[in-house]
């Protein structure tokens, strides 16, 4: 099975519903996303008996309820080749510190550590890009007003990749 650790947000899917409806799909053709997570660590395909063991692991991750605020629009890999539009969290101690515990509960598995953690939320995926300035532009007024949000709990999910996109069924929901 396939498989990531992430804090789900589908408390705040009206609102980030919202931001994607703010991006102009007139400028690029978009795989809007319908379910909302920040991905703490990817895992990629595990058996079902090491995913046990990831449950039993991530159990030991040490959590306490914080606050998130979301702060921007940015985009990966880089502004003029734009394959993902997200929303950033603003640096938190709180979502680093939880993310360090769950790379270092999992080191043992031997997942590839992620370097370059940086706390998004995926809003779209990008196959084209029609108006690369006109695009930048849309993206650059887009203000994002979401308040702060308390973070209860995080999980371990399963993804299902279909024709029609990925499918997420929690594993696990730790708090």
């Amino acid at each position: 099975m396939r498989l990531f650790v992430a804090i789900d947000f589908c408390d705040l899917k009206e609102e980030l519903i919202g931001l994607q409806d703010r991006i102009d799909d007139s400028l690029a053709r978009l795989n809007k996303t319908s379910s909302f997570h920040l991905t703490l660590k990817f895992l990629g395909k595990v058996s079902e008996d090491k995913a046990k063991d990831v449950v039993d692991r991530l159990k030991e991750v040490r959590f306490k309820p914080f606050s998130l605020s979301l702060d921007k629009i940015g985009v990966f890999p880089k502004e003029d080749y734009v394959r993902v539009v997200w929303v950033g969290a603003k640096p938190s101690e709180e979502v680093i510190e939880l993310q360090n515990g769950v790379e270092e509960v999992l080191k043992e598995f031997g997942f590839k550590k992620d370097f370059n953690f940086h706390p998004h939320i995926t809003l779209a995926r990008v196959k084209s890009v029609n108006d690369r300035d006109g695009f930048a532009k849309n993206l650059q007024s887009i203000k994002v007003d979401i308040g702060e949000i308390e973070i209860k709990d995080f999980r371990l999910v399963k993804s299902t990749l279909t024709p029609k996109g990925p499918v997420y069924e929690d594993v696990e929901i730790f708090s």
